[in-house]
């Protein structure tokens, strides 16, 4: 790797490190109650909210009403997303007229944001007015986060309780998630992204003459304009994705400088981060939250690296015919087809791998156009269940559930219960983690083999082979886990394919997200019991050796056979 790419990466992970710690601290006061300086400042408006809604503060839920909860908010949001589509066309913000949404692609998206997912078959400035935008997709990117730091509020919950039977209140938790966390950080970084130059206006559209025409009868173009800032913000604060543009953060008004692309790419990984801060705080053992990030990061690390020396090469065929692809004080080198010059292999590549570590999706580079071994390193990061960083709270209750596996296989070997924070796992935790494991992954292969048994998905591919059965994997891997992120050579506005992902999505949010549940609310039952000489400690690095071991392990072998048919062939066929 060029220096160059040492120090993009060593000061992106500085500064998220550094930003994450008293901002995990921070969530935690306000996932516990306490008082922070917003709490005085719109403590009248979440008291106004609550009795609006009927809600009371003190009212905490079991586990099931918490679910029952967390299932019918996402269903009337899903609802109300799919209606704005089908009747955008006699709705008011649409200054460019735009019809209705098909059936099957309105089902596609409103499943898309109600799950976190933003998977995206649609180019968004062409596709959805500013109605549907702004209180439809908007909205949702605000409240499905909320959702997700919820239900690893409700987990962490379990660890730190002793014989109750709540897991707290599942509206107070989505209110103060919103309220406190998620809409004073989409204001600071929509300002700053204003500043930058990403557009914020109720205008349709932009006519702008061409420097250089292509004909007297086009002396101007048109460039199409709304209210993206707002929209950028909580879509990367939020683990979102979902681009205001079709070509999403490579697009110069969602993101026109170095300093809105790094602020941006910030954005993805704070929360994720910040809440293993959190999480220590809430059990009443910080080393328990360090330990979490610390096997997230050492796993981050090396895919990113991986991926950024894989596209530094260079690509193959290009070397063997000759052409100078080596980094100079001319050009940046590397592989650079389907990479914005503006930001080239460094910035292209921690964008890639920072994305698909959490359930992000936004992309600045097309990763259909990655070297073999650079696109495995994100379409793997997704596979291993969104849990390196991973989604707002969903990527943190993942690896909470694979540190349950490792205490367990930890457990077996030494014939003892295997316990963790104090809490002994037992037949019914376990089953419960392993579908939060096995449900995903069954999606992502399932779904890859209807796709490619359907004549009408498969003529969606552009690229026959190796390749195209790599494009359909990434995309059933990103809808089954929740990420958004689309390999860029699919066409998937298709009604066969648009279902398909859409059941994908709903399996990879709400079959992770329910058994999650069941095991706080089993947690918050049982009491504790001391640590003693067979105990495992969880916060060291024999812990985090054999977590990130149990990670990688499953994910190889669910992953390996089907990435053999894509990717490791298609490398092979280069090499």
């Amino acid at each position: 790797m060029t220096l160059h790419t040492f120090v993009t990466f060593g000061l992106y992970l500085t500064v998220l490190l550094v930003l994450a710690w008293p901002l995990g601290l921070y969530t935690a006061r306000v996932l516990e109650g306490g008082k922070h300086p917003l709490s005085r400042l719109f403590g009248w408006l979440e008291r106004g909210l609550f009795r609006l809604a009927g809600v009371k503060e003190t009212d905490e839920q079991p586990w099931t009403r918490y679910a029952l909860s967390f299932l019918v908010f996402n269903a009337a949001g899903l609802f109300l997303v799919y209606l704005l589509q089908r009747l955008q066309g006699v709705l008011p913000l649409n200054p460019a007229g735009l019809p209705a949404v098909s059936p099957h692609l309105a089902f596609n998206t409103a499943v898309s944001f109600a799950t976190n997912t933003n998977w995206q078959s649609y180019g968004g400035e062409t596709t959805m007015s500013h109605l549907t935008q702004m209180l439809g997709l908007t909205v949702q990117n605000f409240v499905s986060a909320a959702a997700g730091i919820a239900v690893f509020a409700a987990i962490a919950r379990g660890f730190s309780r002793r014989k109750t039977g709540t897991v707290g209140s599942f509206w107070v938790d989505l209110t103060r998630s919103t309220l406190y966390v998620l809409l004073p950080l989409s204001f600071v970084l929509a300002l700053a992204l204003v500043s930058q130059g990403v557009v914020q206006t109720f205008s349709g559209k932009a006519e702008v003459p061409y420097l250089n025409p292509p004909g007297p009868e086009t002396p101007t173009q048109t460039i199409a304009l709304g209210p993206a800032a707002s929209q950028v913000a909580i879509k990367q604060l939020g683990t979102n994705g979902g681009g205001f543009y079709n070509v999403n953060s490579a697009h110069p008004l969602e993101n026109p400088t170095p300093l809105s692309s790094f602020l941006e790419l910030l954005a993805i990984l704070l929360i994720p981060a910040a809440l293993c801060f959190t999480f220590g705080r809430m059990v009443k053992d910080d080393r328990q939250g360090r330990a979490l990030l610390v096997a997230m990061t050492a796993i981050f690390v090396v895919f990113a690296s991986v991926c950024a020396l894989s596209e530094q090469r260079g690509n193959p065929v290009l070397t063997a015919a000759g052409v100078d692809q080596a980094a100079s004080s001319t050009q940046g080198g590397g592989n650079m087809e389907g990479k914005e010059a503006r930001f080239g292999v460094a910035d292209s590549t921690l964008w890639a791998t920072a994305t698909t570590a959490a359930s992000n999706g936004s992309v600045n580079s097309m990763h259909d156009s990655y070297t073999p071994l650079g696109g495995l390193m994100p379409l793997v990061l997704m596979q291993l269940g969104e849990v390196v960083f991973g989604g707002v709270g969903s990527g943190l209750y993942g690896m909470l559930v694979f540190a349950l596996v490792a205490v367990f296989v930890s457990g077996l070997m030494v014939g003892r219960t295997p316990e963790y924070l104090g809490k002994k796992l037992e037949p019914h935790e376990m089953k419960m983690a392993s579908l939060v494991i096995l449900l995903p992954a069954l999606g992502v292969l399932v779904g890859a083999a209807l796709a490619v048994a359907s004549p009408e998905a498969v003529s969606g591919l552009s690229n026959p082979g190796a390749h195209g059965f790599s494009q359909i994997l990434y995309a059933t891997s990103s809808a089954a886990n929740n990420n958004g992120s689309a390999f860029a050579g699919l066409t998937a506005n298709l009604p066969f394919t648009n279902t398909l992902l859409g059941i994908l999505m709903l399996v990879g949010r709400y079959g992770a997200a329910l058994p999650v549940l069941a095991i706080a609310g089993s947690l918050a039952k049982k009491g504790t019991v001391a640590a003693g000489a067979g105990t495992l400690p969880t916060h060291g690095p024999l812990f985090v050796t054999l977590l990130v071991g149990v990670v990688i392990l499953v994910g190889a072998l669910t992953f390996l056979p089907a990435l053999a048919l894509g990717p490791i062939v298609e490398a092979l066929r280069l090499s």
